[in-house]
């Protein structure tokens, strides 16, 4: 799928649904590193858990004619595409995160969402040095300039593919 820009345009604005799907990303990062650790520190006793846990039914519904097995390995290879989707767009994210050129909206959005703080939480942690009303603005920004920089590197033309 082609890049749809203006002409002569270097620097694409984010629409209002990619910012939307950015703050929506961006709450789920703390959570998407969390279930990809998991998956990588149990992976192998997920496979078996499936394994035997099909072999079990089986046996219980004397069920001769349905491949158990497979059942299980289809499981592990889902949870394995989820692993690499979770992957790619928290890569995508750190890098988008690395490109804020703003000191103070950048550590907003590190504390907020990077790290996984609360709004409240963000909000008071940054209270000594800034206003509520700045810290909501300076996280909006830093929003923002995610979901630019991921528009750039073509983030949302994969994202709208794979959903």
């Amino acid at each position: 799928m082609a890049m749809v820009w203006e002409q002569g345009e270097l620097f694409p604005t984010a629409s209002e649904q990619e910012i939307q799907r950015t703050k929506f990303l961006l709450g789920k990062y703390t959570k998407m590193l969390a279930l990809m650790k998991d998956f990588e520190n149990y992976e192998e006793e997920l496979k078996q858990v499936a394994i035997d846990g099909e072999a079990a039914r089986r046996v219980d519904q004397e069920d001769l004619h349905a491949d158990k097995t497979a059942n299980a390995t289809i499981l592990i290879e889902k949870q394995r595409w989820v692993y690499k989707q979770y992957q790619f767009y928290t890569q995508q994210i750190r890098r988008a995160w690395g490109l804020i050129q703003d000191p103070e909206a950048k550590q907003a959005v590190d504390y907020r969402y990077i790290q996984g703080y609360s709004y409240k939480e963000t909000l008071l942690f940054f209270r000594r040095s800034l206003s509520d009303s700045t810290i909501r603005r300076k996280i909006g920004e830093g929003m923002e300039s995610v979901a630019e920089s991921l528009k750039i590197m073509g983030f949302f033309e994969q994202y709208d593919e794979k959903f």
